[in-house]
């Protein structure tokens, strides 16, 4: 169970929220909501202990993750808003080393079935910089058929995706959710996900 207790984002001299609480627990999807600016990517990067609250504590089954360490972060995996392939690197090369960086080493045998599954057959061995933003969104989040962490923390999962992308995720959170993981999203698009608990989190 995650959760989090009187948060508090503070950016130069701006205060982007406060009092944010809410309970994550197996099986759960809580979907991040607010305008522009309001600290929905500055929240998800503290709930992932890339920053730290102004104020407030962020708890893992009872106990801080900042004493937790490393035993949080091996149960998490974290795709920001932006793709993060290099260009230079293969389609597989990308998802391979990206998942290594993460602490998981995968096959190519693996790799090759994750990229298949989000429609990237026949294009494993293209540099990443001849791939379309939809392409290289999919390259990054066909991370999530390789890992095994409970807690996916997801910024704009649907960017530039199109629509049979978007149902390509939407089974892949419910499957993850069915197996009683849990998410943590933000997300400008539609997306019906079923079979799960849901929670609407709002940044004013």
């Amino acid at each position: 169970m995650l959760q989090g207790s009187n948060l508090a984002c503070v950016r130069g001299d701006r205060r982007l929220f406060k009092d944010v609480n809410f309970t994550l627990e197996a099986g759960t999807l809580m979907q991040v909501h607010g305008p522009n600016g309001s600290g929905k990517t500055s929240l998800l990067r503290i709930l992932c202990g890339l920053s730290n609250p102004a104020l407030g504590e962020i708890t893992w089954n009872g106990t801080g993750i900042r004493t937790l360490g490393y035993e949080y972060l091996s149960n998490l995996t974290y795709i920001g808003h932006l793709s993060g392939t290099k260009d230079d690197l293969t389609v597989l090369e990308n998802i391979r080393i990206s998942s290594a960086l993460a602490g998981m080493q995968i096959t190519e045998a693996q790799a090759r079935k994750a990229l298949a599954y989000m429609g990237l057959k026949g294009r494993e061995l293209l540099p990443a910089k001849v791939l379309s933003q939809g392409q290289r969104r999919r390259v990054a989040l066909a991370r999530l058929l390789v890992c095994k962490t409970k807690l996916w923390i997801l910024d704009e999962p649907l960017a530039a995706l199109d629509v049979m992308a978007v149902k390509l995720i939407q089974r892949l959170l419910e499957r993850h959710l069915a197996d009683e993981g849990m998410v943590i999203m933000t997300t400008h698009q539609d997306i019906e996900v079923t079979t799960f608990s849901k929670v609407n989190l709002k940044l004013a």
